[in-house]
């Protein structure tokens, strides 16, 4: 399996954090070492590499960190990153270090970055899925997506307790981007009376109509949980119109933002990012290149990552049928 040619390993976070980041960097610097391959952290993602803000890391420089949320390299968005000149940059510092290859550890903004700088500079790439939206193609979930779906639960049963006692209506919204990943899920393990997502066509109506089924019912309080993507209306707009419709609801609107991004990773988390760091090395020792480690029917899988950015996970039709059908 070993691949003589490969003596030196970067690894960098970019884009948005998300828990269990850490723990993909100590599994990529661990297996670096274990096959004596030399790894070294890039700081401040795309940004530091075009600076050279690199470190040589081993076994102890990431010691204690499989707990922790964010990311020890810290993470950017690199507009030089995008232009010619920076990527060169980038390429240059690659050479001055001696660094044979990247493991890129982001979303499919960190993806496309690194696609372009391996196709112009010939620098071997692989990348890791690391983001709370699960909407990256070829893994069935990306680092961090359950330890934010999990504080998004632990939020919204929180809320249920005071709209509950208040007899109230929330409107929740939560992240996903254009993702309702975290929406679905959550909503469906917090019972709530209905959920908006991009993935799906919705409208005033169909909501309407659910609160009025609800009210026959003798519902007397109610969640509804809201993608940040959900093209039909804002969190407000949508809590004001209900208002317009039932001026008798008592209405409260609650955006959880970035609380799920941060925090200790779950032990889900924990587990898929040790293995995708794990699976990074070594598919560069295989010689690998231009793909993402992604996990699938858990079993270990790379993807191109042309694919990778070009499809999207799709939402599991039977979750939206189980979501209509339990919230009563």
């Amino acid at each position: 399996m070993g691949n003589t040619t490969l003596k030196k390993i970067g690894v960098l976070t970019s884009g948005g954090d998300a828990p269990g980041m850490n723990a993909a960097i100590r599994a990529v610097v661990r297996t670096a070492h274990f096959h004596k391959i030399e790894c070294v952290g890039i700081r401040g993602g795309y940004t530091g590499l075009i600076e050279g803000n690199i470190t040589k890391m081993g076994p102890r420089s990431v010691s204690n960190i499989i707990n922790l949320g964010g990311t020890i390299l810290r993470s950017a968005r690199s507009a030089e990153f995008r232009t010619e000149e920076g990527r060169k940059k980038a390429y240059d510092q690659c050479i001055a270090n001696n660094i044979d290859a990247l493991v890129c550890i982001g979303g499919d903004g960190t993806f496309t970055g690194a696609l372009k700088f391996s196709e112009e500079f010939g620098v071997k790439v692989i990348g890791v899925p690391g983001t709370i939206d699960n909407d990256i193609f070829g893994t069935d979930f990306t680092i961090g997506y359950d330890t934010a779906l999990n504080t998004a639960m632990d939020a919204i049963d929180k809320i249920r307790d005071t709209a509950t006692s208040h007899s109230r209506v929330f409107f929740v919204e939560v992240m996903g981007r254009d993702a309702g990943f975290i929406a679905l899920n959550s909503g469906i393990a917090t019972g709530a009376l209905d959920i908006l997502i991009p993935e799906q066509k919705d409208s005033l109506n169909e909501m309407f109509e659910t609160f009025e089924k609800a009210q026959k019912r003798g519902k007397t309080s109610s969640i509804v949980i809201v993608a940040e993507g959900e093209q039909l209306a804002s969190t407000y707009d949508l809590a004001k119109k209900t208002k317009e419709k039932f001026p008798d609801y008592d209405i409260r609107v609650s955006i959880l933002g970035h609380i799920q991004r941060g925090g200790a990773p779950s032990c889900a988390d924990r587990v898929l990012a040790s293995r995708l760091g794990y699976g990074a090395v070594i598919g560069l020792m295989k010689g690998l290149t231009n793909v993402m480690a992604g996990m699938r029917s858990n079993d270990l899988v790379f993807t191109p990552i042309e694919d990778a950015i070009r499809k999207h996970n799709e939402i599991n039709q039977d979750l939206l049928q189980i979501s209509e059908v339990l919230a009563m």
